[in-house]
């Protein structure tokens, strides 16, 4: 094998699949990526044995060939040449392949191509096409609520599925915090099945999208995942488990409103949260006419008031809330204004954008 690239053209795929390769592992071949050189491109792959990634770029074959070699050393490599450089990749004689850009010149180790475990191109069930946007919207607006818990492994992804007949639904949930995101059904999804997309594909997933315009096909079965980006191919394996029924735990008669500005409330409960020394940084909200008092107090003696004004007509209202999620909630609040329907001290809370229907977040209440 033999071929000529550009740096710019190289370190973007490659910054793709070394991000899915394990660091640690006990098969050596996994820390590689397989280069394959034909017909103008090349194709770089690498696998967790979860996840697959696939990306072809055009390049200049002079020798066609396929090998494998480390893909953080490779990363790392083209990462630290000059902008501009042209990169060439030969092989260099048994288990060998050299790198040379200029006057920089590295030989690295690789390994038969026949050891890396195949990649598996089996037929999806079914197949449909998402905005790329849409789909950014669905994850972005759910990622930060994943379990990481291990224990409950199947919360530790994205609940995918159909809702109502006519939605495609992301749901995820730490038993602490509920994100529910919504679309309407693309075509040809009429009989996808419920899957649970795993928490590091959900990851990867995130950052291939933001560099991404146009639309995603997705493919799904039963047991796997895939996602097209263009010139990029992401294949999971989906989490075997069932997913709890979180329509239970969405309130439904949390009729006590109040609307307040997101800058306002993030800053003030950034403030005064500041205080709060334990992990959970717990804050107390006091509610009364239209005024929201913020309360937080440390071991130590130390504590913060802050009151904001707000939009609310309700009874006087104690409920203390752990500030890193509610930080996180107003966070993927689109939109000037926030929402929360309330009903005691000790239900959850539904905070969204007024008039948003898509996108809907249930928060646990903490004793402070």
């Amino acid at each position: 094998m033999k071929l000529t690239i550009d740096r710019a053209m190289l370190i973007k795929p490659l910054g793709h699949v070394q991000s899915v390769v394990e660091r640690r592992n006990t098969i050596p071949v996994l820390s590689n990526v397989v280069l394959k050189a034909e017909h103008g491109q090349l194709s770089l792959t690498a696998t967790d044995m979860d996840m697959d990634i696939v990306e072809t770029v055009a390049a200049a074959v002079i020798e066609p060939g396929v090998i494998t070699t480390p893909a953080q050393l490779l990363y790392e490599i083209v990462r630290k040449l000059p902008d501009g450089a042209e990169v060439e990749i030969a092989e260099a004689g048994e288990g060998q392949v050299k790198i040379s850009a200029g006057r920089s010149s590295f030989n690295l180790p690789t390994l038969p191509v026949d050891d890396f475990p195949a990649i598996s191109d089996a037929g999806m069930a079914t197949e449909f096409t998402i905005a790329a946007a849409e789909l950014k919207a669905l994850i972005e607006n759910t990622r930060f609520a994943v379990s990481t818990e291990e224990t409950r492994y199947y919360l530790n992804g994205i609940y995918l599925h159909l809702a109502d007949g006519h939605m495609l639904r992301a749901v995820s949930t730490d038993g602490h915090r509920l994100a529910r995101s919504q679309m309407d059904m693309p075509a040809k999804a009429e009989m996808m099945p419920a899957v649970i997309v795993p928490r590091k594909a959900v990851g990867e997933m995130s950052k291939l999208i933001d560099e991404f315009e146009g639309d995603v096909n997705i493919g799904l079965s039963d047991t796997r995942a895939r996602f097209s980006f263009g010139t990029i191919e992401v294949t999971t394996k989906l989490i075997d488990g069932t997913f709890p029924d979180y329509q239970r735990v969405i309130p439904t008669e949390n009729n006590h409103i109040m609307r307040v500005s997101v800058s306002n409330f993030k800053e003030s409960v950034d403030r005064v949260s500041t205080i709060s020394a334990e992990k959970s940084r717990s804050v107390k909200m006091r509610l009364e006419g239209g005024v929201l008092t913020l309360f937080a107090s440390s071991p130590d003696a130390a504590n913060a008031t802050e009151a904001v004004e707000v939009e609310y007509t309700g009874p006087e209202l104690e409920i203390g809330f752990n500030a890193r999620y509610l930080l996180d909630i107003a966070a993927q609040i689109d939109g000037d204004m926030m929402e929360f329907a309330l009903s005691d001290a000790s239900a959850p809370t539904i905070i969204s954008a007024p008039g948003d229907d898509a996108n809907l977040f249930v928060l646990m209440p903490m004793r402070v």
